[in-house]
């Protein structure tokens, strides 16, 4: 495929991404087989114990799990590899769903099956945080909207389709089987993220030791309150995902008494949700191009809310799914613009905790609105929680519109600001190996500084801990050789790099650099450099230079990339 970017911004341009293809094709293989895993597991319960108590203590199973280890999910996100842990997390999955499925071959006792479905419920929640915070690296940041898009229809599809593909499963196949399928979709999944080559970088979440578990787990909750923007965008997700949580009794009370279909009504209405999600995907990455996003995510809460209120003046089943599929189209465009603005957002070594945070209020928001639900109709009736979901929410919502306007006025100056240091990279051709998502998280962390004429930037012997990106001026480069005798190098001008050999290496500076005017460089600390290189082959543009620069000065050695860790 063409690494040209698109003239338009479609559903499908994240494709383009080699590694974003392999990410997408596992997430896809585990959702359907999550599906069927999802209906075995009810229909093995009520075969087991004919009580409908049991599906209850299932789902208690899996939230609850979830909702406890979500704030640790973030702090494992961020402190391992996340390549190599979502594969270690799929691989254990494969495994836990290989007991899951063999415990329901010899009939073991169901408290035992909940055990196990609770400890997947656990691994599963670690998963999400590191993936949400390893798509910034898989696609540029101008991409970041159709990769969240693409995956979030695959996951709407899963809603539309997934019933059908666990009731198909089990014609064919017992429920023990049909969970024995899902291992071998994780197992699929592993070997998928396995071909990824971008790398993440960990972070020491104990700050050197000195936070302890309590300070690791409010790293991501701190994150959101110190930023009114992040606070700001969070809640327009929590609030969105707290209205779902009331869709998920409120209408099925709706399905029964309003449309008068019954059960199989309130599962007509969930998938409409997913059918306007499906329609609006193409929508999004388009919108979410746009340089003021908080209007859009305000309007998109209002259409999220405001056909609810059809409930209220039609019994027509048809008019009811109708609403339902702009109420899925609009929950999309909230869902996808504020996750993909909290990606560019929020510091690249927090990501994964402030996403765990994350999940973790919008999974205790969906358990607060179905739990107000029932509370709600019996005090006050059907048709006050319906204007209050209608109405009333979006009502609140426009108390977030000043926020939302300086999180505008944020990203605008965010983007002017690295636009001209990612163009610099982009031009040296020393980074053509890298991501283009790691290139705008290196620009982000470059610091632009002034060099007077004479003044030395790296001399020789000094421990190597930045590397260079000459942005404007010339620059001398001498060094004192194995012979003793000083050697002169060529002069470098703007868009050439150095400072390269000492990190590549994991050695002292070779030789010493001076502006031989006024000159600005890009100084990108040495630690982003290494770990960019590391996801892929470094350039040879880069290691000829180095391999000339090092050879003029110090004949007998030759350049070993020590300083590189490779994966194995």
């Amino acid at each position: 495929m063409s690494d040209r970017p698109p003239d338009r911004p479609s559903l499908l341009t994240s494709l383009r991404h080699r590694d974003y293809r392999f990410f997408i094709g596992a997430f896809t293989t585990s959702c359907i087989g999550s599906w069927a895993y999802n209906v075995a597991l009810a229909v093995w319960l009520i075969d087991e114990t004919g009580s409908a108590g049991w599906l209850a203590a299932a789902t208690a199973a899996r939230f609850g799990p979830a909702l406890v280890m979500s704030a640790y999910g973030g702090v494992l996100a961020d402190r391992f590899e996340r390549v190599r842990l979502m594969v270690g997390l799929d691989v254990f999955l494969a495994l836990a769903m290989t007991v899951l499925a063999l415990e329901m071959l010899v009939g073991a006792p169901p408290v035992l099956v909940l055990v196990t479905v609770g400890v997947t419920a656990a691994t599963s929640t670690v998963y999400e945080p590191a993936a949400t915070a390893m798509t910034p690296l898989l696609v540029p940041e101008r991409d970041l909207g159709s990769a969240n898009a693409l995956r979030n229809t695959v996951d709407n599809v899963c809603v539309v389709a997934g019933p059908a593909i666990g009731a198909l499963t089990l014609l064919v196949a017992d429920p023990w089987l049909a969970v024995g399928f899902n291992a071998l979709t994780f197992a699929a999944s592993a070997l998928l993220v396995g071909r990824v080559r971008t790398r993440s970088r960990p972070v020491d979440v104990t700050d050197g030791g000195e936070a302890g578990p309590l300070h690791q787990l409010t790293v991501g909750i701190r994150t959101i309150g110190e930023s009114a923007g992040t606070a700001v965008l969070v809640a327009f997700s929590v609030v969105a995902t707290f209205v779902y949580g009331t869709d998920t009794v409120l209408f099925v009370v709706v399905s029964e008494e309003v449309l008068g279909t019954g059960a199989e009504g309130y599962g007509y209405l969930l998938a409409g949700l997913g059918i306007g999600g499906i329609a609006a995907a193409g929508l999004v990455t388009r919108l979410e191009r746009r340089s003021r996003l908080g209007p859009v995510i305000l309007v998109g809460m209002a259409l999220y809310c405001l056909p609810t209120l059809v409930f209220l003046v039609s019994d027509e089943p048809a008019v009811g799914f109708v609403a339902q599929c702009l109420r899925g189209a609009a929950t999309l465009v909230v869902d996808v613009l504020a996750i993909t603005a909290l990606q560019r957002s929020v510091p690249a070594e927090r990501l994964g905790r402030v996403f765990g945070a994350f999940d973790g209020l919008c999974l205790g928001a969906i358990l607060v609105g179905s739990a107000l639900v029932p509370v709600g109709i019996r005090v006050l009736g059907l048709d006050a929680m319906l204007w209050f979901t209608g109405v009333g929410v979006p009502v609140l919502c426009l108390l977030g519109l000043p926020a939302l306007r300086r999180l505008d006025a944020e990203s605008a100056a965010r983007r002017a600001e690295l636009a001209p240091r990612l163009a610099l990279l982009s031009r040296s051709g020393l980074f053509a190996s890298v991501s283009e998502g790691a290139l705008e998280q290196l620009a982000a962390q470059a610091v632009r500084e002034e060099v007077p004429a004479g003044a030395t930037v790296i001399s020789q012997g000094d421990t190597a801990d930045a590397f260079y990106v000459a942005e404007s001026g010339d620059f001398a480069v001498s060094a004192r050789g194995e012979d003793g005798g000083v050697v002169d190098l060529p002069t470098m001008g703007p868009g050439a790099g150095f400072g390269e050999i000492g990190l590549i290496e994991g050695i002292a500076r070779t030789a010493t650099v001076r502006a031989v005017g006024d000159a600005v460089v890009l100084r990108i600390p040495g630690e982003a450099f290494v770990a960019a290189l590391t996801q892929e082959t470094p350039t040879a543009a880069l290691l000829d230079g180095a391999s000339l620069r090092l050879s003029r000065t110090h004949p007998t050695r030759r350049l070993t990339q020590a300083g590189i860790p490779r994966e194995d």
